[in-house]
């Protein structure tokens, strides 16, 4: 960890004892059953007690790395033990971002606050994706409707993490078609509410460790309170509620990069290992691919920590953030399955960690934009074409 403050590697290595006592085992054992652990599994109780203990501190002169760097250097640690299980982990999550840009003061004491001072495991989800949607986030199908009440949802979303354990979900819908991607809102679904229906945890591949959620809307009625930002225009941005989402994706895919990172950290490890214990580290050209993984790896690093170090300075990183995610995005699948080949037969056995990074560096590529919506998003603003 040379080149980051000691405060900072103080707590990584405390992140790093947690990993390796308490990540990499939940993990493994939601592997194994091919489904997340329940919500009242003990690991999420102790998780808590643990985040209470060792809080982030703010930056200050003992840690002067700013927020993003800080997190992607967190969350690469952390994807070392286990990515899903950092997915898993209880919090507000993913729709924190939209609800401190674009909240009333209300929305954020009612649907954040709880979330600080819990004593017991809680989630909430974000609900972008839709059948049949892709990566296309401005074509959204899931319609609001206006009523006396409230509003109507109506429509379908998949692959949403965490959301049936979540107390509420944020749904992003289509309140006024007529005004295309400006159109779009987002609206707190709690839980029970009537009309979300159809909740089916998918069976994935890899990341097993949290959940992958589909569900239907079906004249599903959210009182006017729970419209984000209230009746008046989306503040922050000329597209509303899109522009604020595509605002969250960019710092997310950040993330997304330094989590990738540190599954591949993790597949190089685990290969040397493998090739100093078995031998094999004395043949020339297994020798020559871990060396050329090694290169990749800090590649992906140093694009990683380029993009979060622009960010935590309000530099446009757009072009970054897509370089770091869809770089390190591949380089984990590459090292994963470079790491496969060298390990062998040994590795398609069902107890070589390498194995399971394979599967599950492969969700990476996909999660938060696939790699070639990302190269979409590099070309148009490095030659300046058309959003």
């Amino acid at each position: 960890m040379s080149g980051f403050s000691a405060a900072l590697c103080c707590h990584v290595e405390r992140a790093r004892e947690w990993g390796q006592a308490e990540v990499r085992p939940a993990g493994l054992e939601a592997d194994r059953n091919g489904a997340p652990l329940s919500a009242d599994h003990p690991y999420f109780a102790r998780f808590i007690a643990w985040r209470r203990a060792h809080p982030l501190p703010a930056e200050d002169d003992a840690m002067p790395e700013g927020h993003a760097v800080r997190m992607a250097v967190l969350n690469e640690e952390n994807a070392y033990w286990d990515r899903g299980m950092g997915v898993a982990a209880p919090g507000p999550g993913l729709p924190t971002p939209l609800v401190v840009a674009m909240g009333t003061p209300e929305q954020r004491e009612r649907f954040l606050a709880p979330f600080r001072t819990a004593s017991t495991p809680r989630w909430a989800a974000f609900a972008l994706t839709e059948p049949g949607g892709g990566s296309d986030t401005s074509a959204f199908r899931a319609r609001a409707i206006r009523t006396d009440r409230g509003y109507l949802l109506n429509g379908s979303k998949c692959f949403i993490g965490n959301a049936a354990r979540a107390d509420w979900v944020l749904v992003q819908a289509n309140l006024d078609p007529d005004k295309g991607r400006a159109g779009q809102r987002a609206f707190f679904v709690e839980r029970g509410t009537p009309g979300m229906t159809g909740i089916k945890i998918e069976n994935k591949m890899g990341l097993r460790a949290y959940e992958s959620v589909s569900f239907i809307l079906e004249h599903c009625e959210v009182p006017r309170e729970n419209l984000l930002g209230g009746e008046q225009p989306a503040r922050g941005s000329r597209s509303g509620a899109y522009g604020e989402t595509m605002g969250a994706l960019n710092t997310t895919r950040v993330g997304v990069a330094a989590s990738a990172v540190g599954l591949a950290r993790c597949a190089y490890d685990e290969t040397l290992s493998f090739a100093r214990r078995s031998g094999a580290i004395s043949s020339a050209r297994v020798r020559d691919r871990l060396a050329d993984m090694r290169r990749k790896l800090r590649a992906a690093w140093l694009m990683t920590l380029r993009a979060a170090w622009k960010a935590d300075r309000k530099i446009p990183n757009v072009v970054d953030a897509s370089m770091a995610k869809v770089f390190a995005a591949e380089t984990a699948h590459e090292l994963a399955t470079t790491g496969m080949d060298i390990i062998g037969l040994e590795a398609g056995a069902g107890e070589c960690l390498v194995e399971k990074l394979f599967r599950d560096a492969k969700a990476l590529n996909i999660v938060e934009g696939t790699g070639q919506i990302q190269r979409i998003i590099i070309a148009r603003n490095l030659v300046g074409l058309p959003r």
